[in-house]
């Protein structure tokens, strides 16, 4: 009998199984999740329509703060009430950390570990057939996020994410290059290469193979036919090396803007935390893109409240916001994480203090950001729509449009305004 008849014995054989996947979490969480997507459709199975139950739900879950493991949790309940004959699958870094936590949770009938998430659909639908572990589209997205690596090295002292993704392992480039075609084909314009650390790209080389330089695999995507945006998701800045950053700055199609991480702007923190660059390092990196291209834009990661950060190096970490002016900031309070080093340092920072540093980190990112998107009113841009009426320049500044155009188009822009959630512009083109 095929699985698919195992969800309900009652079901009429002719109407196609349902499901829903839930993400939490990363963009190599949304890679993955698309690709179970891309699996169930390709099985025949239907996406369950809003208000629908589904047959089977998958939650792909994320650990990386005490917010992402409630977040998590409350998903799996929430489809757990509103699919009860579901068979409900959860996968991702909670999984991986915490799966005594998950098995016992109404509705769960299998948890499966990082190291098996490819083979998700093979475990939870062993009589199937399965299709390959790929994208081919992106659901809900003009911009398709291309896993090309997976894993950690770095072990920073905050974080539980080498522990639950495990060691750094890269795709092979001839893989990636197929895949990103493949999108192509099916209408995205713009490629984002991610990964859990994507500066510790290699190419897989096989024994006596050269490893493959993320620069190289940059250079390769960008020669890629039909293709009009390439991004590289987050990267630190000791890895924007001057062969990465020429890619970046001659490609055909790359994008002027780039996620460096911060974390901290105090060399006192950024050590704690086992980070391999100094502040002198960031701002050195981004000054020498800068100094190529005036409108390279940057958006970044910041921690607030690390044990033991002290009012000067908070003081830091703003000093670093002014100096570059970021386009967009990820702000997150420190959250202890069980088997991690910082969660024993001494001097944990008070609750309320962390928000107090979080409020001010959040107005000042957007002051910045209102004051970036200024300085382009009055210009001209090109803009690739994520609905039909806003989208993103090639620097990554949001941008709100006065009329409709289409999804997934490229439309040149002309700023007249400057918003609190965009730039309002006008379509020349």
């Amino acid at each position: 009998m095929s699985s698919k008849d195992n969800f309900n014995p009652d079901r009429d054989p002719t109407v196609p199984p349902k499901f829903k996947v839930v993400t939490l979490g990363c963009r190599t969480n949304q890679y993955e999740s698309q690709a179970y997507t891309d699996q169930l459709l390709g099985l025949g199975y239907k996406r369950a329509e809003e208000g629908e139950e589904a047959e089977l739900c998958i939650v792909n879950t994320c650990t990386v703060t005490e917010s992402a493991d409630s977040s998590s949790r409350h998903q799996i309940r929430q489809l757990a009430r509103q699919n009860p004959t579901a068979r409900i699958v959860v996968t991702g870094c909670l999984a991986e950390r915490a799966p005594e936590g998950l098995v016992n949770l109404p509705g769960v009938d299998l948890v499966v570990s990082n190291k098996d998430k490819e083979k998700l659909l093979n475990l939870a639908l062993p009589d199937e057939e399965i299709p390959e572990f790929t994208i081919q589209q992106f659901d809900a997205h003009t911009r398709a996020f291309v896993k090309v690596q997976d894993g950690c090295d770095s072990f920073c002292t905050y974080c539980i994410i080498a522990y639950v993704r495990g060691r750094s392992r890269s795709r092979r480039v001839d893989e990636i290059l197929e895949e990103v075609r493949g999108l192509i084909r099916n209408g995205y314009k713009e490629i984002v290469l991610t990964g859990i650390n994507v500066g510790d790209f290699d190419g897989a080389p096989k024994e006596g193979e050269k490893p493959v330089k993320l620069s190289e695999l940059v250079r390769a995507v960008d020669q890629l036919e039909g293709l009009k945006r390439l991004r590289v998701s987050s990267i630190d800045p000791d890895e924007v090396d001057e062969d990465f950053a020429d890619a970046i700055l001659n490609g055909k199609n790359t994008c002027p803007s780039m996620h460096i991480v911060l974390q901290s702007g105090s060399n006192v923190i950024l050590k704690r935390m086992n980070r391999k660059y100094t502040r002198e390092i960031f701002l050195e990196t981004v000054e020498r893109l800068k100094a190529a291209n005036p409108d390279f834009s940057f958006t970044t990661d910041i921690i607030v409240g690390f044990p033991g950060e002290s009012e000067l190096d908070f003081q830091d970490t703003l000093d670093v916001m002014e100096k570059v002016r970021f386009a967009k900031v990820h702000m997150f309070p420190y959250s202890p994480r069980k088997r991690t080093r910082a969660a024993l340092y001494p001097n944990q920072i008070p609750e309320p203090v962390k928000q107090q540093r979080k409020q001010q980190v959040l107005r000042l990112s957007e002051q910045h950001a209102f004051e970036l998107r200024q300085s382009y009113v009055g210009k001209k841009g090109w803009v690739l729509l994520e609905g039909d009426q806003a989208g993103h320049t090639d620097n990554f500044l949001s941008v709100v449009l006065q009329s409709k155009g289409k999804p997934n188009e490229l439309v040149e822009v002309e700023f007249i305004d400057n918003l609190p959630d965009g730039l309002l512009g006008r379509i020349i083109s």
